[in-house]
């Protein structure tokens, strides 16, 4: 939940001298995906990987069993939903 206010500053700065909204809006989205992508990967890692990455098959970062709290998930659905607000409502008032 704590990303929303980065990527919501993030995308008015890149809109603002932009004027491309939706495109400001992917720049923070793909950044806090991404991010947490890696994290899930670090914990399947921990969990199930022996401390190794080697250890971990392609999808460790995709796997359910390391996305348990609800923070993993509004880590990256919170600044998606908020990004593509403000473009639909920059579109709009246009």
């Amino acid at each position: 939940m704590n990303h929303i206010i980065p990527a919501l500053l993030m995308q008015i700065a890149v809109g603002a001298l932009t004027g491309q909204w939706w495109y400001a809006a992917a720049l923070p989205c793909a950044l806090f995906i991404g991010r947490e992508h890696a994290c899930a990967e670090y914990r399947w890692i921990e969990q199930y990987g022996m401390g190794r990455r080697a250890n971990m098959p392609w999808y460790g970062g995709f796997d359910a069993r390391v996305w348990t709290t609800r923070d993993q998930w509004l880590d990256w659905i919170g600044p998606i939903v908020a990004t593509m607000a403000l473009a639909l409502i920059m579109e709009v008032a246009a």
